[in-house]
């Protein structure tokens, strides 16, 4: 009898298939959302390839799909924490303390020796993307970094900064932080695998000692170099500070272990229980069942949960698409020697520039994904811009995160807030507007106006949920490209319905509803659906949209994709009867497109424009510094700060810092919690106090004066 183990996770489906205590055959893909599809080839492949036959051979299930799946062939469940605990008793007697890191959860087993056997306590993580495979990868895929790549990167010896594994949401948002300092992608990685295993430590272990000798099972401690290191450290670490004995001769490197077959643990010990315990060993029905399901049975539950299609009717999306759908043009060069006033935006995830002509008319227009690096991202924008036929500059109005960080660096004649160059763009399209909503890669911005003022504004920063980003990395995980999205949406004849709220339990939501057998597409649909909960209920806070007003512009990024805009249009036609709605013709660069009206504005008051050139920002030469000499002593919080260092030719320098500056150069401190922070050190802080008293003597406080003299 053979007896195959079938893990079905939630990125993954692994397969083995055991005969006489040997492992004749196994299999590992990834199923992008197609859980039963995937599980039905692998059983086919089992059939075809490894001899199992129905009413004669066993198939064990396990994992997060396998209640589901398992009883349409015949097959029992085993919980996934007691398959892996049984592989590892059976194949690993010595070992003390398990790790086990998924797609999508942790697990970790510490296995005690006691009179009467081995006693095991068992932890567990699942509703969190904190600390797990994906969220390694989703931070990867921002930076850039290919997956082979990934695999590689190392731990040892490399700078680290903090990030908080315990959200995956605030995890992102440290690593963004990062990303902005100039921090590089290999200390920003390193940075991640420490923050996993400090997760593991910290909330997995629940007070408890790891002992040696320690096994680390999962694709990600499998597959990331520097993931094991990391490990290897925090262990050997803790081990001496706790005084554990190691055994004479070991090191921790020697301790802590990953088998070759670190993937199918579970498997194995699916096989392992139904060998030993006679209710599990139940003979195999074949995929005939499992063919129906996935045909027609998954289907029929769908239609009885699920929702009507984001699309609607075809004439529906017909007249949604002649209303809405603009064709994406950049408007070419037509007089290069004609002076531009020029607007930036380097937003979190893209750059956008705006190029001007003195009556206002669009000459140019770019739209670039940030290389995760501001500096890098001003050269690449402005020798495309270059490259375009651009030479003369009147102006130059940078906003986004990156507008502190670049203004004296291009010398900017405007820089601007992100809320006032958003509703400058929108403004000068839509003077009537009541209310714009901006939603862009890592942010969502609601802005109410009144009489063409900003009177309030909302502000979502901290979460993933509701901004471009989030519905990005869905996208990219199965495999789709972001200007396919639309279609793929408006394609699927039915949605599930996904919770509103925060970024990871809709993540594991859109897990649960996967694992019932919704597609990619029905997915997609239903997280664009319920995008504008997230905007304006969630992230806004407004429960009565009527009272903002009527004129709504749409703006920022995420509304280039027509599913996002079509859901928006949906839900405040369903709050206000008579809403108006428009998307900014240029949504992607309004923000670009303000900063440039802003620019132009100084280019007409005769000004003379700081603007550095074209050549002197190719040229531009930087340094990146983070380390303990950075990180800002003024108050407990202990911000390690980043100090970029950019060449330019009258930088004075800064020869008595801990990070000493040579004449020549600029810094430019970020990383920074609050103003304290742009001040380096001691030393500094006595210059400027003194450069405070010389001001006060040269430009008195005449209020002061005056009521000095009324009270003597």
């Amino acid at each position: 009898m053979k007896i195959a183990g079938v893990d079905i996770g939630s990125t993954t489906v692994k397969a083995v298939v055991v005969e006489d205590g040997k492992v004749i055959w196994r299999s590992y893909g990834r199923h992008g959302t197609r859980q039963a599809e995937k599980t039905q080839e692998l059983l086919k492949a089992m059939e075809a390839e490894a001899g199992i036959a129905e009413g004669r051979d066993v198939v064990c299930f396990t994992g997060s799909g396998a209640g589901l799946i398992a009883p349409l062939v015949g097959g029992r469940v085993v919980q996934e924490v007691v398959a892996v605990a049984a592989a590892v008793e059976k194949l690993h007697p010595d070992v003390r303390f398990v790790s086990e890191i998924g797609g999508e959860d942790m697990k970790t087993v510490f296995f005690t020796p006691t009179e009467a056997g081995t006693a095991k306590q068992v932890y567990m993580q699942s509703a969190c993307s904190g600390g797990t495979g994906t969220f390694i990868e989703k931070s990867a895929r921002k930076l850039g970094v290919p997956p082979e790549e990934l695999a590689e990167m190392g731990y040892s010896g490399r700078t680290l900064h903090r990030i908080s594994a315990k959200c995956g949401i605030f995890a992102e948002t440290d690593a963004n932080s990062l990303v902005k300092a100039g921090v590089p992608h290999n200390e920003i990685i390193a940075s991640l695998f420490e923050a996993v295993v400090r997760q593991n430590l910290a909330t997995l272990a629940k007070g408890n000692t790891p002992m040696p000798g320690v096994l680390l099972l999962g694709g990600p401690n499998m597959f990331f170099k520097g993931l094991r290191e990391a490990w290897v450290k925090h262990l050997g670490e803790l081990w001496k500070e706790r005084a554990i004995e190691l055994p004479d001769g070991k090191t921790a490197e020697d301790l802590v272990s990953v088998p070759d077959d670190a993937l199918y643990y579970a498997c194995l010990g699916c096989v392992e229980i139904a060998g030993r315990e006679a209710d599990m060993a139940q003979p195999y029905r074949g995929t005939e069942r499992l063919e129906w399901w996935i045909s027609d049975g998954q289907h029929e539950a769908k239609a009885k949960e699920g929702g009507k299609a984001l699309a609607g009717s075809d004439k529906d999306l017909a007249a949604f698409r002649e209303a809405f759908e603009r064709p994406r043009a950049t408007p070419a060069l037509r007089v290069v020697d004609e002076p531009v006033a020029i607007g930036c935006d380097f937003g979190s995830t893209t750059v956008k520039a705006v190029a001007l002509s003195p009556g206002g008319a669009m000459r140019l227009s770019c739209y670039e994904q940030s290389k995760g690096n501001p500096i890098e991202d001003a050269k690449a924008i402005f020798r495309k811009m270059r490259e375009a036929g651009l030479s003369k500059v009147s102006a130059l109005g940078i906003t986004g995160y990156g507008k502190d960080l670049l203004k004296s660096i291009l010398g900017a004649d405007v820089p601007v807030v992100e809320t006032v160059a958003h509703a400058a763009g929108a403004l000068h399209f839509f003077p009537d507007a009541d209310a714009i909503c901006d939603v862009g890669g890592c942010d969502v911005k609601i802005m109410l106006l009144r009489q063409q003022a900003v009177v309030d504004f909302r502000l979502n920063s901290q979460c993933s949920s509701g901004n471009g980003a989030f519905l990005q990395g869905v996208a990219e995980r199965y495999g789709i490209p972001l200007e396919e999205y639309a279609d793929r949406a408006f394609s699927a004849r039915m949605m599930p319905g996904l919770m509103m709220g925060c970024g990871v339990f809709l993540q594991s939501d859109i897990v649960n509803q996967q694992r019932k057998g919704w597609s990619a597409d029905e997915i997609m649909a239903s997280l664009a659906s319920v995008l504008p909960l997230n905007v304006w209920v969630y992230a806004g806070q407004f429960q009565n949209l009527a009272a903002i007003g009527r004129k709504f512009v749409l703006q920022g990024g995420t509304h280039r994709n027509l599913a996002v805009v079509k859901a928006q249009v949906d839900f405040i036609r369903s709050k206000v009867d008579d809403a108006e709605i428009a998307v900014h013709p240029h949504s992607g660069e309004a923000g670009a497109f303000g900063a440039a009206l802003l620019a132009a504005e100084h280019a007409e008051h005769s000004r003379r424009t700081a603007f550095v050139g074209f050549d002197r920002i190719e040229a531009l030469d930087y340094t990146s510094t983070t380390n303990d000499a950075t990180t800002c002593r003024w108050c407990a919080m202990n911000c390690r700060r980043a100090f970029i260092d950019v060449r330019v030719p009258e930088g004075r320098g800064k020869p008595d810092s801990k990070v000493p500056l040579p004449e020549g150069w600029e810094r430019v401190i970020t990383g920074n919690s609050c103003t304290k922070g742009l001040i380096e050190d001691a030393a500094e802080l006595r210059l400027r106090k003194h450069e405070l008293e010389g001001a006060k003597d040269a430009f008195p406080n005449v209020a002061d004066m005056v009521r000095e003299t009324a009270f003597r």
